[in-house]
């Protein structure tokens, strides 16, 4: 009996590592073909992201391309805008030669010579007039003084003589104060005198539209700064 339950038990032990074996073979079949299918989802995912990448990077290119041509259009119409104004004017200065033939322009020289001595006072007279009349004008929408005003040149020469004539102001406002708060407010003011100045030269090289939005910056800042000035010599402007 002993020797038959020994092999009994034998043979019950080598069909269990028989099922075991076999159990481990079928896990490692899973396991690979798990692994394998989960490779192929994410190389298909991976593929799906590159083209939608591939896509978006199409379109950019498809938009950078209109823009370019839409650029280039606009650029070619200005060249074919400028070409035309160019012969025009050309044409114009044809026109222009033709009309003042050397003849012509000989005759027109004696009549100048002889009306020279009559016309030439009285022009400068009227242009020196009609300059006077300009400054003053001038001066009067700035609210300066004409004297002032002549002093300056350049696009921005009414803001330049609003800046001195503040610059008086706030002279004349230090002199009025001695007290240390009193000094600190004249030097501040000084400070943004001396900003505005270098505003303005700043402005007379900037483009034309640009400039005239520095100007009514520069205008507005004035304005603010006399009316401190004023307040603080106890003048309130209605």
């Amino acid at each position: 009996m002993g020797l038959l339950s020994s092999v009994r038990e034998q043979r019950t032990e080598r069909k269990a590592e028989k099922k075991i074996r076999k159990g481990e073979e079928k896990a490692i079949k899973y396991r690979a073909k798990a692994q394998a299918k989960a490779a192929t989802a994410a190389e298909r995912k991976l593929h799906k992201k590159d083209l939608r990448t591939e896509q978006k990077f199409h379109k950019k290119a498809q938009k950078s391309e209109r823009k370019t041509a839409k650029v280039t259009a606009k650029a070619q119409s200005k060249v074919a805008a400028a070409e035309a104004k160019t012969i025009a004017e050309q044409a114009k200065a044809d026109a222009a030669a033709a009309f003042f033939t050397p003849a012509k322009m000989k005759r027109f020289l004696t009549v100048g010579r002889m009306a020279a001595p009559i016309v030439v006072p009285i022009a400068y007279r009227g242009a020196v007039a009609a300059r006077a009349q300009l400054t003053a004008y001038q001066a009067q929408r700035a609210g300066v003084p004409a004297a002032v005003l002549t002093q300056f040149g350049g696009p921005s020469a009414a803001l330049r003589a609003r800046i001195a004539t503040s610059r008086d102001s706030a002279g004349k406002v230090a002199a009025a104060e001695s007290t240390a708060e009193g000094r600190d407010f004249v030097a501040a003011m000084t400070g943004r005198l001396d900003n505005l100045q270098v505003a303005a030269d700043a402005a007379d090289v900037m483009p034309p539209a640009q400039r005239k939005s520095a100007q009514r910056a520069i205008d507005n800042e004035l304005t603010a700064i006399d009316n401190d000035l004023l307040a603080r010599l106890n003048v309130h402007p209605v």
